[in-house]
């Protein structure tokens, strides 16, 4: 029984994997980030299942790391620092080689670890009213385990732009940068994916894993490498003085002292 997220599967083998800790906006908590990650193990092994729509609950989609898990952060070890950045990373790894086509069904906000979700969507699409964001920087940190899906989604030029300025963006440049296939109106986001989901259910199975498989295989920029670098890079950054200043003005609400004068 999962407390963080729904599965339901229908007739056709259509998966929905659905964010649902509405009152924390579906920030990621370890404990959704576990349950994300078994979700992409057992719907990969499903032979029922052929495709998988990444949705959620509430007004909005994703928004980012959960705080009081960043917060925790502040006073580990860097053993424990390292093992929750891999946590994180792992489940996005599973669902990004996930045998399964995955499209995302962005329908609200998604911020930092939300546009991470997105990135591994094999096709995300999003309403034309909602606003991105790699936020992190604000918090002191960067997108680290995030990074090389996101990367490897809008390049390392169109990553510049978003990368490391903390800003928001809407659904039409997230478009321009490749975050997402295309942007629909709210009122039609149901059916452009279900749109999307028919054309998966037309081909062999079979075949669709296994491309899926060779474009990793061909890709490369979302290795295990990157992946470990990544690991590292968001552990090195919970140990700064700025994400201990910036996560404690968070739960003081007071602005972060680069922003006080």
């Amino acid at each position: 029984m999962t407390e963080t997220i729904r599965i339901e599967i229908d007739a056709q083998g259509v998966a929905q994997l659905v964010l649902a800790r509405v009152d924390k906006h579906n920030a990621m908590s370890a404990k959704m980030m576990d349950e994300l990650h078994q979700a992409a193990i057992d719907l990969g092994k499903n032979e029922a299942v052929r495709v998988v729509v990444l949705a959620a609950d509430g007004p909005t989609f994703c928004a980012g790391g959960d705080l009081e898990w960043m917060r925790e952060q502040m006073g580990a070890d860097r053993q424990t620092r390292m093992a929750e950045a891999r946590r994180l990373a792992m489940m996005l790894m599973a669902l990004d080689r996930m045998p399964k086509p995955l499209i995302g069904r962005i329908h609200g906000n998604a911020f930092g670890g939300g546009v991470g979700l997105a990135s591994v969507c094999d096709c995300a699409i999003g309403a034309e009213n909602i606003l991105m964001g790699l936020t992190e920087v604000r918090l002191g940190l960067i997108p680290a385990t995030i990074g090389p899906y996101v990367i490897a989604r809008m390049g390392a030029a169109k990553a510049r732009q978003v990368f490391f300025q903390g800003r928001r963006f809407d659904a039409a440049e997230a478009v321009g940068l490749g975050l997402l296939a295309r942007r629909v109106s709210s009122e039609n986001l149901d059916a452009e994916v279900a749109r999307e989901v028919e054309s998966y259910l037309s081909a062999a199975p079979g075949a669709v894993a296994r491309a899926k498989a060779l474009v990793h295989a061909l890709d490369g920029r979302a290795d295990s490498a990157a992946v470990e670098t990544s690991i590292k890079a968001l552990a090195d950054a919970w140990e700064t003085a700025e994400a201990a200043e910036a996560i404690d003005a968070f739960f003081t609400r007071r602005k972060p002292r680069w922003l006080a004068e």
